[in-house]
């Protein structure tokens, strides 16, 4: 009897022992890193990218090409405006922009979760109110993340479906339990919700476009609309969050406008009489010859060159594998030979452009020109048949052309390939052996600098036999033949980040390919791929991550989905001198959020 009471006392105390460890695991905390742990300490003042004696006040005009039909950029109906996301609408917790993907307090005061992520518990800080003066409570943290899952954008309907079971044990705290999610970073991915007023939702209207201005928590309210026109956002002078060490030197400014153009020469023109305060350039010839103007001569606006640590955003021309003429990998990989950079970067970028064949390039998580290491194999072995060796081991490379703009040498290589997928010269027309249909497809543009690169390509594919066409349409029609994938080849870039998560079964799972307003507009359906973002979420040290990305890295580049037009090495900024910003940049690079107007004594 005393034997079996000594076990019973040694099992209870290695039980509450279990207890005590899993608690002592899960402490609250100000922070959440996916990686190792948070780079500030829980007494920081301020982000290091912001200057906490920023003076307050002015206005800054921001330009966007494009237009907008609705203020709710949850929503997959219409053309909304984003920035409601951050200056109206806040999260749970807040980015460290220094950081590959850390998360600070906001509305949430502390996170807390286990060391197998199985679950998150939120603790609300007491003082957050929305704009009209209500509490953020957790009732209203619930509201968000079933609504969004029921009837948000499909990216938040597929991240908060996964949450098991969500509960408020107090109107302060919030806990959502993850079991069998298999996903480190969903966490994260819930501490970026945004938390709307259940009060001031309408369920029954949500998933329709709207004009009228959302009551948010962030620290400025929607004051002015001009339908397709401009926004206009006035600072909230009771902002529950101003002085919360995440916002300290940021939201300057008293007023916000946000104007739309039709077009981009008048948008150009536009910034050049001073109608708006900066301009994010991203056409070459522009940045090179175009700011030749008054304003810049005399030292009235600002050229900012700002070097960031992120992948290098990649521009490509995007394979539309719904379509059959795509449907051939030999036929991506020789339309991929045709596209001659070395012409166009010479001719229209004055050599300010690279390229690589990576979806990450120019950082640590690119696979390309780099061999797999023993991590990656293990991860690809599953699928190793349809990997090229010359990927795998890292010696694969772009074709590079002579640059005369009629290559001779990957010319043959194309029309080899192209013979192996059942085409053959007749005369100058390319045609599919079987059924003499041409070879053709449509390059649907938007701009300028699109249209001028599509037209150089469809000379070179003439010299395949190929007939390819252009179509130019305006922004809107555009972004919707894009989200509806309607077209045959596009350009596109998808812009990543040092810790690449869920977002990537939006950019490439199989599920995304059926689902329009993803941004899997390649239409990839590959379990490869799958795999391997599954084992990228489930990685919990850098390492394994790092191997996992670039397994995945290597797979996207295998199956040449899209040709790799050019890397963006550097953010080309112009701004009005009376718009100033703090000397640190943050890792991300350019933070409007965190300039302000020059005062009135030092202005010119």
């Amino acid at each position: 009897m005393r034997v079996r009471i000594f076990l019973f006392r040694v099992l209870a105390l290695a039980i509450a022992l279990t207890i005590n460890a899993g608690s002592l695991s899960a402490e609250e905390s100000y922070a959440i890193a996916m990686h190792g742990a948070p780079a500030l300490p829980a007494d920081f003042t301020h982000m290091p990218y912001a200057n906490p004696e920023a003076p307050k006040g002015g206005r800054l005009v921001q330009g966007f090409l494009g237009t907008f039909d609705s203020l709710n950029p949850l929503i997959v109906r219409g053309l909304a405006v984003q920035q409601i996301r951050g200056f109206v609408v806040e999260s749970l917790m807040a980015r460290g922009n220094d950081e590959a993907f850390t998360l600070y307090g906001l509305l949430a005061k502390s996170v807390e979760t286990d060391d197998t992520r199985s679950y998150v518990t939120f603790h609300l800080d007491p003082r957050a109110r929305f704009s009209d003066g209500q509490p953020v409570l957790a009732e209203d943290v619930l509201f968000s993340w079933a609504l969004l899952r029921d009837k948000g954008r499909p990216n938040h309907r597929q991240y908060y479906s996964k949450v098991a079971k969500a509960e408020a044990p107090d109107p302060h705290t919030v806990r959502f339990d993850l079991g069998g999610a298999n996903d480190r970073e969903l966490p994260l991915i819930l501490g970026l919700m945004p938390v709307l007023p259940k009060h001031a939702i309408d369920i029954a209207t949500f998933e329709e476009t709207s004009m009228s201005p959302p009551v948010g928590s962030g620290p400025y309210r929607v004051s002015a609309v001009k339908p397709g026109a401009s926004v206009t956002l006035t600072r909230n002078p009771d902002y529950w969050g101003r002085e919360l060490p995440v916002n300290r030197g940021l939201w300057n400014f008293d007023e916000v406008r946000l104007d739309f153009y039709r077009e981009a020469n008048g948008q150009f023109e536009a910034f050049k009489r001073g109608l708006y305060d900066f301009r994010v350039e991203s056409e070459p010839l522009r940045w090179h010859d175009g700011y030749d103007f008054p304003a810049v001569r005399n030292g009235e606006v600002i050229r900012d060159t700002i070097k960031t640590g992120m992948p290098q955003p990649s521009e490509f021309l995007v394979f539309n594998t719904r379509r059959p003429v795509f449907s051939d990998i030999r036929v991506r990989q020789a339309l991929t030979l045709l596209f001659d950079f070395e012409w166009i970067n010479r001719n229209y970028f004055f050599g300010l452009y690279g390229r690589s064949a990576s979806f990450f390039a120019g950082s640590e998580l690119t696979a390309y020109a780099r061999a797999a290491d023993d991590r990656e194999r293990d991860l690809l072995k599953p699928f190793i048949a349809h990997l090229r060796p010359d990927i795998l081991d890292g010696s694969y490379r772009l074709p590079v052309t002579d640059g005369s703009g009629r290559d001779r040498a990957t010319l043959r290589s194309a029309l080899t390939l192209l013979s192996e997928a059942g085409y053959d010269l007749d005369g100058t027309v390319l045609r599919q052996r079987s059924t003499k249909a041409p070879l053709t497809f449509e390059i649907l543009v938007t701009t300028r600098d699109q249209e001028r690169i599509a037209l150089a390509y469809m000379r070179d594919l003439k010299r395949a036999g190929i007939e390819a066409s252009v179509r130019a349409v305006d922004a809107v029609q555009f972004d919707q033949r894009r989200l509806g994938f309607e077209f045959d080849m596009i350009q596109n870039r998808w812009d990543q980040s040092l810790s690449p998560g869920n977002e990537q079964s939006f950019y490439w799972g199989s599920e995304a390919a059926d689902n329009q307003g993803t941004r899997n507009y390649m239409g990839a359906k590959d379990p490869a791929i799958d795999a391997l973002i599954a084992a990228m979420l489930e990685a919990r040290e850098h390492p394994a991550f790092v191997s996992a990305v670039r397994a995945l890295d290597r797979v996207l580049m295998s199956g040449f989905y899209a040709i790799p037009l050019f890397n963006v090495r550097e953010q080309w900024i112009a701004r009005w001198n009376r718009i100033e910003r703090p000397a640190a940049t943050a890792l991300t690079g350019y933070l409007p959020e965190t300039w302000w107007q020059k005062p009135e004594s030092q202005a010119k």
